[in-house]
């Protein structure tokens, strides 16, 4: 049986994200919206340092935000204790994203021993239409 870890809480998660990441990770201003039992969703604020000519999000920064937003995911079942790493992330780009949010909607597939799998949807927060897709595997050590 699964269940979202007991020490897991909103300021917690948002804490993580100024604790435990790189400055630049930092830097993508990522916050909390809401989390569950094997899941973390996360708003990616518009930016134009975040964007590319024609004003639309570069896919460095899609690929950040969803990489961070599955270690959150990760953590809402296994706690903080726990270190682990990215070892395959494999993105689609269905549409651009330009001038608005992104909404990164990480989900926990499977955690075992070792490794864990995951999906993650990022979506426009305006229209709700999906503009990433990824999966991902992590180890956890």
């Amino acid at each position: 049986m699964t269940s979202l870890h007991p020490s897991v809480t909103h300021e917690m998660l948002q804490q993580a994200l100024t604790d435990w990441f790189a400055p630049w990770v930092r830097s993508l201003g990522l916050q909390v919206v809401s989390f569950d039992d094997g899941e973390a969703t996360l708003r990616l604020p518009h930016s134009d340092q975040l964007s590319r000519i024609g004003g639309t999000v570069c896919g460095q920064a899609l690929m950040s935000a969803a990489d961070t937003a599955m270690v959150l995911a990760i953590v809402t079942r296994l706690g903080n204790q726990r270190p682990m790493t990215t070892v395959q992330i494999n993105t689609s780009f269905l549409k651009p994203l330009s001038g608005q949010n992104a909404l990164v909607t990480a989900r926990l597939i499977r955690a075992g021993r070792t490794l864990a799998f995951g999906e993650i949807d990022i979506c426009s927060e305006t229209d709700g239409q999906s503009v990433c897709r990824a999966s991902t595997t992590y180890a956890l050590l």
